[in-house]
């Protein structure tokens, strides 16, 4: 499918869609969401360990609060900020999660009791609902349909390598000068840099995705065309979130990823700790786990242009399944570090994945909302998880947690298989 350049009136400039035509601004996109992770990767070691170490938490339940908040926080803002694009723009919407995410280190720095860390998630759960859902629609306007899973895995890629980088940062800065206040020191410069590049760099997309709606034609072979430019908001959630097969079967695998990847934050560090590894020692298992994650999304991304959606979707489930398996299973550093790595893999095939055809399906009109439904059940996995590991961590111990998230996961894998149609057709490319 091709696109041709045309000119707005009013003096604007062309708009053009393509990854090589807008490869500068996607470039900055790139960057400013490499922040946005970055922002999310300072507490991926240390908050678990202030919990146990400074704060004297016990129970799984009380401790894994600042993730489930955080996961309430997020996935009700991805849904508002789908609304708040479609109608403010997308670029008010960046600057404005910027701002909410400046408080978030000074809070966790001067903290003096575990509420004001669960608070500090809250606002962090809303930048990053603003923040790295617009770089993600941002970015689908740019490319147009021909390079969405490239452009997605591009994004997820920027966010999760950061995300590893911080984290293991951190775990070495902690180990040298303590949990507080040098590891979130990263978090300021993050903040800083961030709101700088998206006032002042960051240009306007949503002219993008009108000229991708004026040229949008039904598929070929039928599917999805009653999904026309005229939906509610309410039908919008409606569809992507019971009743269109493929939406909302990513939904689900969306919830379930994040599910096992909240369990990977507040359980993990605390399950390693427990066997006498140190912090930076943590800290590295926590940064396997993202950095092939991110790294492995700049392969995945692209190649389910080429392969198609469901079965990348369905397999990367499965792969994680047994991932959480083996965690739950051994008791070495090595084995954790294999398993790791394993779990980045399979959350590489799927994460990119389920945003490229959540694109393929929703009309480009209502995209951005559709993207705001997804990402709602897929950030509400972060509570889901706090919430379940908690429990059955609590009653059945920690690695009893982490045999129940891993057949969930293989259980959401195979409900792909069985739900989900192939949502990238040929015509596409």
């Amino acid at each position: 499918m091709s696109f041709q350049r045309t000119r707005q009136t009013g003096g604007e400039p062309r708009i053009v869609l393509g990854l090589r035509q807008n490869l500068a601004q996607f470039g900055t996109l790139v960057a400013v969401n490499a922040l946005v992770g970055g922002m999310l990767g300072q507490e991926r070691t240390v908050v678990p360990l202030l919990g146990k170490d400074v704060f004297g938490l016990i129970g799984f339940t009380a401790g894994l609060a600042f993730i489930l908040v955080f996961g309430l926080a997020k996935a009700l803002t991805n849904y508002v900020a789908g609304s708040w694009m479609d109608r403010f723009g997308r670029k008010p919407v960046l600057v404005a999660g910027w701002l909410v995410a400046l408080p978030v280190p000074l809070l966790l720095i001067w903290a003096p009791t575990w509420g004001w860390v669960v608070a500090a998630n809250v606002l962090l759960g809303v930048s990053q609902g603003m923040t790295w859902s617009t770089t993600v629609v941002m970015k689908i306007d740019l490319v147009g349909p021909a390079r969405r899973g490239l452009a997605m895995g591009f994004n997820e890629a920027a966010g999760y390598v950061a995300v590893a980088g911080t984290a293991l940062a951190t775990g070495y800065i902690a180990q040298a000068h303590g949990l507080r206040p040098a590891p979130f020191l990263l978090g300021i410069a993050y903040a800083a840099l961030g709101l700088g590049l998206s006032t002042l760099a960051v240009k306007e997309t949503r002219g993008h995705a009108r000229l991708e709606a004026a040229g949008h034609s039904a598929r070929p072979d039928g599917r999805h065309d009653h999904l026309h430019d005229a939906l509610t908001s309410r039908q919008v959630f409606t569809q992507t979130s019971f009743r269109e097969p493929a939406l909302s079967a990513a939904s689900q695998a969306g919830l379930v990823n994040n599910l096992n990847d909240g369990l990977a934050w507040g359980v993990f560090p605390i399950l390693f700790a427990g066997v006498g590894l140190s912090v930076s020692q943590i800290g590295i298992l926590a940064a396997i786990y993202p950095a092939v994650w991110g790294l492995g999304q700049l392969v995945t991304g692209g190649l389910s242009d080429h392969v198609g959606r469901k079965w990348m979707i369905a397999s990367g489930m499965l792969v994680q399944a047994v991932a959480l398996a083996v965690i739950a299973a051994v008791d070495s550093f090595a084995l954790w570090a294999f398993a790791a790595a394993l779990l980045g893999a399979g959350t590489a095939m799927v994460y990119p994945t389920l945003l490229a055809a959540i694109g393929d399906v929703a009309h480009p009109a209502w995209r951005a909302r559709a993207v705001g439904a997804y990402r709602l059940w897929r950030d509400a996995g972060f509570a889901a998880g706090a919430v379940l590991a908690g429990v059955v961590a609590d009653a059945l111990g920690v690695r009893a947690a982490v045999w129940v998230v891993a057949a969930l996961t293989a259980l959401s894998g195979l409900l792909v298989a069985v739900r989900m149609y192939e949502t990238r057709h040929r015509s596409d490319t």
